[in-house]
């Protein structure tokens, strides 16, 4: 120390450094913060672990959102759409324009319009026959509804509603087949023996009134013989 410096200047420059100490120690901090939580990433990632990120993206709007149907959410049908699916229902040939009173039967009992109590098929039938034909467009539907709600004092709303929500045409509620060795073993048509095996041919297949009956081919010996390989038989 030179002699002009005094003790009060030395005192200064020692009050001077520690703020500069006190920062250099708090960045000093920070940085062994950051070391720690990088280490602690690569650890994660190599258990095998997703790093997670500080901020979660904002969720883009979903389907319900914009109005759409939830995927695999089924369509809502319409009157319309199931009356063409029920006059296709068991008939290849139709074009869905025109249903028969069997197949609004269908429909009916499939929708539990058909109860047994409050409607039945002669309820049905009755209605229907009134329209004077044996299928019906998709107009004169609307009119059998309103005169069958009327005639058993319902809502045709209600009906429709039922109709409507009942799903695509099925074959639930049908007798089911039973199957086991038993009915296996009667109706093998391999066992089957003596003129029952003769009604079948060799898949199993019915022959139809052939297997049931001797049948003429027209042919025979001489022109009008109409019998050939029948004498055995009738002498």
């Amino acid at each position: 120390m030179s002699s002009q410096e005094t003790p009060n200047d030395v005192k200064e420059e020692v009050k001077e450094k520690k703020p500069e100490d006190g920062v250099n120690a708090e960045k000093k901090e920070e940085e062994k913060k950051e070391d720690d939580k990088e280490l602690k990433k690569e650890e994660s990632k190599e258990e095998g672990g997703s790093e997670t990120p500080s901020t979660s993206a904002t969720p883009e709007p979903g389907s319900q959102e914009n109005g759409d149907d939830a995927p695999g959410t089924p369509k809502q049908l319409t009157l319309r759409e199931q009356f063409r699916n029920f006059s296709k229902f068991g008939d290849t040939k139709s074009d869905g324009k025109l249903l028969t009173l069997s197949q609004s039967d269908k429909w009916f009992k499939q929708a539990k319009v058909i109860d047994g109590k409050t409607i039945t098929t002669t309820d049905t039938a009755i209605t229907f026959n009134k329209l004077k034909s044996k299928k019906i467009t998709f107009v004169e539907f609307e009119k059998y509804l309103d005169e069958i709600s009327k005639a058993k004092k319902l809502d045709a709303k209600e009906i429709k509603a039922k109709l409507r929500d009942c799903g695509a045409p099925g074959t639930s509620g049908t007798t089911s087949v039973v199957k086991n060795s038993a009915i296996d073993r009667l109706t093998d048509t391999k066992k089957f023996t003596g003129s029952h095996k003769l009604r079948f041919d060799s898949t199993g297949r019915g022959r139809g009134i052939a297997g049931r009956r001797d049948l003429n081919d027209g042919a025979g010996y001489v022109t009008g013989y109409k019998n050939k390989n029948t004498y055995d038989k009738t002498h």
